[in-house]
């Protein structure tokens, strides 16, 4: 019962309640369930917390309410639900005054909004229910906490109820933190709810990670842990090489672990199809994001097994034979002391003719093209740089006459450059230098994706209204097949002078309706992280030509995340989902 003070209102007759044992009111438009049990009155919620079907549609029995549309049960006096699909229902305090029942419509709550869902995604993730999960992050978002507790939940999740450590979902998590800065305020949720549906997805049914703890001696230099990390993941010891990372970790600054933790990354050729290095990079970025000594620590501890247990592309065939392009790239990580010395002091113009150098078909003429940019004073982001723009056009240039499965092929080389050149901005190891040679070597391997090369309309001039441009875009990507005008309707909206903001909002909207799969939501951030650091307009035009092709390809899908989004947005907005209550 409420305490004297509140402010309680008359709702019923007793008599009436009495006889008909449930009813419903309404207190200041709110649909309250009023039911009569073991002599008591109880009020809840007339909208069951899982999809709000009335709940005076429902029977009460033996102390708990049942919802008969999905069998929900609740505890009738406190709403504590017996199933955590639905959650718990809110009650209001009754008190009976002759034959009048009150009841307070305002009760105070033990738990502040936030906090209350906060718990719900935890509930959400550990069962891995997507319409809590759903509901949860809107409830956040509309509570002001953005997608920082959302972001901040999943991780924790993670990083601690994944036995093999960092993968797909939580790199899902990463990008989706990553696009919520370039898409309208509604994808923002989209995109929070698809990371942490993602995590908890990865993780279900997995056995729990335990991490282990740093060594006890602080006094470690930094050449010491680099080297001992790198000896560790070499023999595949993930629990030594863990130990040492975490020493790292707590005794050096954040560059200097990452250029512990990026150089054992590329000490062998393109781990796990460019993964490895992706996953690293996301994982460092979102640790940065949350707040670097409250989650470094669980973050990249959770990426060791990437680089212990990956696959080295050196011990491929099509790194092997026609042509040994594994043992150039190492001919040149020989030369690297060298032509870091020679390049010392001096600065390199990228070539106008470089990225097509990038591109040719002869592997020894592109590590010629790369070694002499380094002895020129090349940096590794400038290197990074150009051999990204080289793997953006091998996904433009994409012939759809190919494997629908070989997309992936030149995704991977994309998002592993672009990974690489995010991770020169957090290290100035020269050891990444080994990354653009291998990125451009998965570029070569590429090439015949590229034959014929795909029809990309050259910049032109159009008269036509971007809004216009853009809702086309949308509903080519509504159908199968539009991978080339998907690219010419991007490239109309930079001739028509359209903003680009607006332009990576519509592209974000096609993205986050969709059940889109892993590679496309990595493709997609990628090429929205490669059009922020492009100064020129054209390299931006390409890398978002080529992002919608990608989607093109890919779209449409089921959309049935989009449909549990869209139930609990209505539920938030308190829309009725069933006939009128």
């Amino acid at each position: 019962m409420a305490t004297s003070d509140s402010e309680f209102v008359a709702v019923a007759a007793l008599s009436d309640i009495e006889r008909e044992k449930q009813t419903v009111v309404s207190v200041s438009g709110q649909p309250i369930a009023l039911f009569y049990h073991d002599e008591e009155v109880f009020a809840v919620d007339n909208r069951c917390p899982h999809m709000g079907f009335p709940l005076t549609r429902g029977t009460v029995e033996d102390g708990i309410l049942t919802c008969h549309w999905h069998h929900a049960r609740f505890e009738l006096e406190e709403g504590d639900t017996f199933d955590l699909f639905a959650g718990d229902v809110q009650t209001f305090p009754t008190e009976i005054r002759e034959d009048t029942v009150y009841l307070d419509p305002d009760p105070e709550s033990e738990l502040e909004p936030a906090v209350r869902w906060r718990n719900r995604l935890a509930d959400g993730l550990e069962e891995n229910i997507s319409l809590v999960m759903a509901k949860s992050v809107i409830h956040l978002d509309g509570a002001g906490d953005g997608y920082r507790t959302p972001l901040e939940t999943a991780l924790t999740f993670g990083t601690r109820y994944r036995a093999q450590g960092w993968g797909r979902g939580l790199t899902t998590l990463g990008c989706m933190a990553t696009l919520s800065d370039h898409v309208g305020d509604r994808d923002r949720r989209r995109a929070m709810f698809m990371g942490v549906r993602e995590v908890a997805d990865d993780a279900a049914g997995e056995p729990p990670r335990f991490q282990r703890y740093a060594f006890e001696n602080r006094d470690l230099s930094k050449s010491r842990l680099k080297s001992w990390f790198r000896e560790t993941c070499e023999v595949r010891d993930t629990d030594g090489a863990e130990r040492c990372l975490l020493t790292a970790i707590e005794t050096l600054e954040p560059a200097a672990v990452a250029e512990i933790v990026f150089a054992a990354a590329t000490d062998h050729r393109y781990l796990d199809s460019g993964h490895t290095v992706d996953f690293i990079n996301t994982a460092f970025e979102t640790a940065m994001e949350l707040g670097w000594e409250e989650h470094a620590q669980s973050a990249l501890a959770s990426t060791v097994p990437l680089i212990t247990d990956a696959t080295r592309s050196e011990e491929l065939s099509s790194w092997r034979q026609p042509v040994d392009i594994a043992a150039l790239c190492a001919g040149a990580n020989d030369e690297l002391d060298s032509l870091v010395a020679a390049g010392t002091n001096q600065e390199w113009t990228r070539p106008a003719d470089f990225i097509e150098r990038l591109l040719s078909d002869d592997p020894s003429a592109i590590i010629d093209a790369l070694t002499d940019a380094i002895r020129a004073g090349a940096t590794t982001t400038q290197l990074a740089d150009a051999v990204t723009r080289a793997a953006t056009r091998r996904v433009l240039w994409f012939a759809t006459n190919n494997e629908f499965r070989d997309w992936n092929t030149v995704h991977h080389t994309f998002t592993y450059a672009n990974a690489v050149h995010r991770a020169t901005m957090k290290t100035s190891t020269p050891e990444l230098y080994r990354a653009c040679f291998d990125a451009a070597m998965s570029v070569y391997l590429d090439r015949f994706l590229n034959s014929p090369r795909a029809p990309v309309p050259e910049p032109g001039d159009s008269d036509r209204d971007p809004d216009a441009i853009r809702t086309e875009l949308l509903e080519t990507l509504d159908e199968q097949g539009g991978v080339n005008r998907a690219a010419a309707l991007v490239g109309e909206h930079f001739d028509a002078a359209g903003d680009p903001s607006a332009l990576k909002h519509t592209l974000g909207r096609g993205l986050l309706r969709e059940d889109a799969n892993f590679h496309t939501l990595q493709n997609v951030t990628a090429a929205f992280e490669r059009f922020e650091v492009l100064e020129d307009r054209s390299a931006q035009r390409r890398a978002l030509m080529a992002c919608a092709r990608y989607m093109a390809a890919h779209f449409p899908t089921r959309r049935s995340a989009e449909q549990t989004f869209s139930i609990a947005t209505r539920l938030y907005d308190g829309e009725r989902l069933h006939e009128v209550e």
